[in-house]
């Protein structure tokens, strides 16, 4: 008999995404004046292990709600609204494992092997933090970073996603 696995509802609050409040995902990045120099308050990129893919995506039917969640683990990723939208996004930090040296990690959490070939634990939920992004400013996730959405209360928005062509992985998210 096929053991099904209970499904549990968490509702999270969501936070106004500041560079502070972000800090431990990546880098919000608001508007600078034309000719700064090169700083940290820019978005700290690493494309060095593909070919990046600068494109405009447009997403639907996005409500404020995931039961899923992915990471890019060889990637940082900058996603921004198009017209400065409202948006949301679920993250955790990154929990990629070097080897599979062990079988499980924290609270029994499983390590798992993604197709690409590296080793990770997936997120406690009770560690997703939702942030509301709002205005003319981009998210850079940190490489690794877990990410659901962006979510959306209108019916379709575009975004501007840098990445690279081939990053994607989901997993499940655990109860």
């Amino acid at each position: 008999m096929e053991r099904r696995q209970e499904v549990k509802v968490v509702k999270l609050r969501a936070v106004d995404a500041t560079p502070e409040s972000f800090a431990s995902f990546g880098q919000v990045i608001t508007a600078s004046p034309d000719g700064d120099e090169f700083g940290p308050h820019d978005a700290q990129l690493d494309l060095s292990r593909g070919i990046p893919r600068f494109y405009i995506m447009r997403l639907q039917d996005r409500p404020l709600k995931f039961s899923t969640i992915t990471h890019h683990a060889s990637v940082t990723q900058c996603l921004g609204a198009i017209g400065g939208q409202d948006w949301y996004v679920g993250v955790a930090k990154p929990s990629i494992v070097d080897g599979a040296s062990e079988q499980s990690g924290p609270e029994g959490r499983k390590l798992l092997q993604s197709p690409a070939g590296h080793y990770y634990l997936p997120p406690d939920p009770a560690e997703v933090c939702v942030f509301r992004v709002s205005g003319s400013k981009f998210l850079k996730l940190n490489k690794g970073t877990w990410h659901a959405g962006p979510l959306f209360k209108a019916d379709a928005v575009d975004f501007y996603n840098l990445e690279l062509s081939n990053t994607n992985v989901s997993a499940k998210l655990l109860n």
